[in-house]
Formats: structure tokens, sequence, C-alpha cells
């Protein structure tokens, strides 16, 4: 009897402690900056699940690619990553730097459909960070 409530009370410490663990990229609203120690700008604003179905993107790996020896493998997806995670500061040898990744990323993609925000001020919005 007592073990169900052990469990239960388990689970909701290491969410409590890992807030992170608790939330998705659906319930994203905001790129994750955390990794920049002094960001210039705040966190990019990012409703995944609203920007997805205004785009009409159904699979992840249209942005969450892989690569492998330099070519995008198309039928692999790293959603369950942070960006982060491939890609560090700075450029390194052909893989860019973080902040060039998102850029490249996102607003190839939007010059492409010929919609989406371009401009700084327009992902980078003052009210939704910290600054």
């Amino acid at each position: 009897m007592r073990r169900p409530y052990v469990f239960i009370c388990a689970a909701f410490a290491l969410l409590w402690v890992n807030p992170a663990a608790a939330s998705a990229q659906e319930d994203m609203t905001v790129i994750d900056n955390s990794v920049f120690e002094k960001p210039q700008r705040p966190p990019a604003v990012f409703k995944h699940d609203e920007h997805n179905e205004l785009a009409s993107i159904e699979e992840c790996n249209e942005c969450h690619h892989v690569y492998a020896e330099g070519q995008r493998l198309e039928d692999e997806s790293s959603e369950d990553q942070r960006c982060a995670d491939c890609h560090e500061l700075q450029d390194v040898g052909a893989r860019p730097g973080l902040v060039k990744a998102f850029h490249t990323n996102c607003k190839n993609c939007h010059r492409d459909q010929k919609k989406g925000p371009l401009m700084c001020g327009q992902c980078h919005i003052r009210s939704a960070g910290k600054f």
C-alpha cells in the first residue's frame, strides 16, 4: 500500500527539481539560450506547436536535422536533443556555431517559403526575455 505513495512522491520530487523533465518541445515558448553566458538579445520567441501548424511542418527532421560525414540524413531526427548538444558556441570545422546554426536553419527556411520573420527584433522580442 505504501509503495505507490513513495513512487508518486519520488516522481513529483524529480519533476520539481528538474522542471525541464516535465516539459517538452510542444510546450516551448522561447528558444533555450541558457548556454550563453551573456546573451546580447532576449531568447527568440518560438511557440513550437503553433509554428509547426502554421508552417504545415509534420516531420520533425525538417528542423531537427542530423548530419553524418557532411551529408544530411533525411530519415533521421534529433528532436530528442538540444541544438547545443551538437553545436558549440563557435564554428567547429564545417559545423556552424550555435547562433549561426539557429539563424541559418530558421532564416533560410523563412526565405525559401517567403514567410516568417527575418529581422532580429521579429524573433528576439524584449518583453519575452529578461531584458
